[in-house]
């Protein structure tokens, strides 16, 4: 399989409208199974990418107001070991900075890895 036919093939289906992507792959995938397999877990993981970076990881009711979080909001909380931020559960302080606090955490959705997390401190998101 050539990973420049793999690319050309993911890189049109992401381009098309979600209902039509499964249909187009099956064509450009034709007689070549293990072509077809691969594309579709790629286009997966690139929408499940996509939709990480658009979910929010806090609820709109714990969202702070003018005055800070609201009162017993998971953000009027200090972050500690072992906290659950979306996808991840935080495990040890690897640094701090002026921004914010960079976690070991553990990611356990799509895969289970170890990753760093920047959480980063009220009103430095502007």
């Amino acid at each position: 399989m050539g990973k420049d036919r793999v690319r050309r093939i993911l890189e049109a289906a992401a381009e098309l409208p979600p209902g039509e992507r499964t249909g187009f792959i099956e064509r450009e995938c034709a007689g070549d199974p293990g072509l077809q397999t691969e594309v579709k877990s790629l286009l997966a993981a690139l929408e499940a990418a996509e939709e990480f970076l658009i979910a929010p990881t806090a609820r709109p009711d714990d969202a702070p107001t003018a005055d800070g979080p609201r009162a017993g909001s998971s953000l009027a909380q200090q972050e500690s070991p072992g906290t659950v931020v979306g996808r991840y559960k935080l495990l040890q302080v690897i640094g701090e900075g002026g921004f914010g606090t960079v976690w070991m955490a553990e990611q356990t959705e799509p895969v289970l890895r170890r990753v760093a997390l920047k959480i980063i401190k009220l009103g430095m998101d502007t």
